[in-house]
C-alpha cells in the first residue's frame, strides 16, 4: 500500500505551499481530528472548527492526506475517516508498542465475566488515550469513553490510575499544565479533586470515577507497569452507577488485578527476550575494519 511517487510529490507540494514545518503540523493536527471521529467520521465543518483553519486550507490539507491514503472520504456522506495506510503504519508500530495486542485477551475476559465494557488506555504526554473498547453484554451500556478518545490524565478511571502511578512531581506538573482545559471542559473536576483522587487511588490500589465525566457512568481502573516500574497503560471497566456498589467494586478490582498481572507478565517476558538478544549481540566479536593503505 505504498503511496506512488506522484502522490508523495503532491503531498510535498502542498506542504511546500505553506511554511514547511507549520504545514506538516497542521496536516498532523487534521489527522488527529479525523482520528478522534474514527467511528462516525467527521465533516469538513467539524475539521475547520476543530483546527481553527479556514475552509480552503483545511480542504487542501485533507486532499493531500487523502492522496497519501492517510485519510479517506465516504462518497455518500462526504464525511472523512482514517485511511487504510494508517492501518499499515499502525501494524508496523505495534511491533514496538504492543500493549493493545497484549491486552486483547484480557479485555475479552473482563467483558465476558462482568458483562460490562472494558478498556485499555495509554499515556500520551499529559493525556490518556483509549486504545480499545470491548463491549459487554449488559443491555444498559455507558458511552462515556470511545476508542480514540483523549482526556487529561486524571479524568476517568483508567486515566486516573495512570496519573496516580506517576511521581508526585509529575502529578503536580501535569495538573498545572492541564488546569485550564479541565476548568473549561470538565466541570466535575478541579486540581484539588484530582489530588484527592490520586491519594485515594494509591491507597486503594485502583482508581474509581464516580460519574464525574458523564452522570450515572462509573468506572474502575488499574495501571499497567513495565518491568522497570515505568507506566505502560491502564485497564478499566465502565458500568452504570447501580452496578458499581462497594462490594462489586472490590470484585471488579480483583478481576482487574488478575488481568493486569497477566499483561505485566507478558511485558516482562518481552523485556527479558529483548535483553537476552541484546546480550548475545554485545558478546559477538567486533568486526575488523581493513586498514587503509
Amino acid at each position: 500500500m505504498e503511496a506512488s511517487i506522484e502522490e508523495l510529490s503532491a503531498v510535498r507540494g502542498t506542504i511546500a505551499s505553506g511554511s514547511g514545518a507549520q504545514a506538516v503540523e497542521r496536516a498532523l493536527q487534521l489527522l488527529a481530528i479525523v482520528g478522534r471521529g474514527a467511528e462516525t467520521g467527521v465533516t469538513l465543518g467539524e475539521v475547520v472548527v476543530g483546527s481553527g483553519l479556514n475552509k480552503p486550507t483545511a480542504r487542501r490539507l485533507l486532499m493531500a492526506l487523502m492522496r497519501s491514503r492517510l485519510v479517506e472520504q465516504d462518497e455518500m456522506t462526504r464525511r472523512y475517516y482514517l485511511g487504510g495506510e494508517l492501518y499499515v503504519l499502525g501494524m508496523l508500530a505495534s511491533r514496538r508498542h504492543g500493549l493493545l495486542e497484549m491486552a486483547g485477551e484480557s479485555l475479552k475476559r473482563l467483558s465476558s465475566v462482568t458483562a460490562d465494557t472494558s478498556f485499555v488506555s495509554m499515556r500520551r504526554d499529559d493525556y490518556a488515550v483509549c486504545l480499545h473498547r470491548e463491549e459487554g453484554t449488559y443491555p444498559v451500556r455507558t458511552h462515556a469513553l470511545l476508542t480514540g478518545d483523549q482526556n487529561p490524565l486524571g479524568v476517568g478511571a483508567g486515566s486516573l490510575a495512570m496519573l496516580a502511578a506517576l511521581s508526585d512531581a509529575e502529578v503536580k506538573a501535569i495538573i498545572e499544565r492541564t488546569q485550564e482545559i479541565i476548568t473549561r471542559q470538565y466541570p466535575g473536576y478541579s486540581p484539588a479533586i484530582l489530588l484527592e483522587d490520586v491519594a485515594r487511588t494509591r491507597e486503594a490500589g485502583y482508581a474509581i470515577n464516580p460519574g464525574r465525566v458523564v452522570a450515572n457512568s462509573w468506572g474502575i481502573g488499574m495501571a499497567i507497569l513495565l518491568p522497570d516500574g515505568r507506566l505502560a497503560g491502564a485497564l478499566s471497566i465502565a458500568a452504570i452507577d447501580s452496578r458499581m456498589g462497594p462490594a462489586r467494586q472490590a470484585e471488579l478490582a480483583d478481576l482487574l488485578r488478575i488481568e493486569v498481572d497477566r499483561i505485566q507478565g507478558k511485558l516482562k517476558a518481552l523485556f527479558n527476550s529483548e535483553r537476552a538478544t541484546a546480550g548475545r549481540l554485545s558478546r559477538q566479536p567486533a568486526r575488523k575494519v581493513p586498514e587503509r593503505v
